[in-house]
Order: C-alpha cells, then sequence, then structure tokens
C-alpha cells in the first residue's frame, strides 16, 4: 500500500479496517505465468480481487468502468512496466512476458 495508495486500483475506494480490507491482486495470474513477486501485485478491494478472477487487465479495467468504477490504468501500466524490467533483470518467466505485452497493448494508456 505505500506503493500504490490507500486505495483500490478497480475500483478507486478507499480501504479501511472492517468494511473495504485489502488484498493483493497479481497483475499477471500465477496460472498465466506470474510470479510471486511485489512487482507483479497491486493493492485491491476483496471484491474488485475475487470479481475479476483470471481475466485479463484491460478487459477486467472496461468492464469495471462500464460499471462506473474509477480504474488507475496508469498504476496498472506502470507497474506493468516494473514488473517487465524486474523480469529482464532476473530472467525466467516466459509465460508471462507475452501476456505483460498483450495487457499493455490492450490498457492503451
Amino acid at each position: 500500500m505505500e506503493r500504490d495508495g490507500a486505495a483500490c486500483v478497480w475500483c478507486g475506494s478507499p480501504f479501511d479496517d472492517r468494511l473495504n480490507t485489502a488484498t493483493t491482486e497479481h497483475l499477471v495470474p500465477r496460472i498465466k505465468g506470474g510470479p510471486s513477486w511485489v512487482e507483479n501485485e497491486v493493492a485491491a478491494c476483496r471484491r474488485c480481487n475475487s470479481a475479476r478472477g483470471h481475466r485479463g487487465l484491460g478487459e477486467f479495467a472496461d468492464e469495471c468502468e462500464g460499471l462506473g468504477r474509477e480504474v488507475d490504468r496508469e498504476r496498472i501500466v506502470r507497474c506493468l512496466h516494473a514488473l517487465s524490467a524486474a523480469i529482464a533483470e532476473q530472467g525466467g518467466q516466459r509465460r508471462a512476458r507475452p501476456y505483460i505485452a498483450t495487457q499493455l497493448r490492450r490498457l492503451d494508456v
């Protein structure tokens, strides 16, 4: 939350200790080759994290905006670039690389 702020990346709702708790959302789902690195995580509320499932970032962002939510696309893109740089530095994650490139094109920021 220090890096991302105290609001959900998908709906913009501020986090609290009671009704809207923070969770870590994997940008690249583990099932699609995403690593368990801090660069692959953003802060999201439990509702949005559960609702996204394994859908793509751009697809879910469009859906959230269609529901009137304020998606922080710039934060998502910034984190995807940081993840891409971390993968380039540390190596591996072959399955995640094309997914990141596709999602960056899809988010169109």
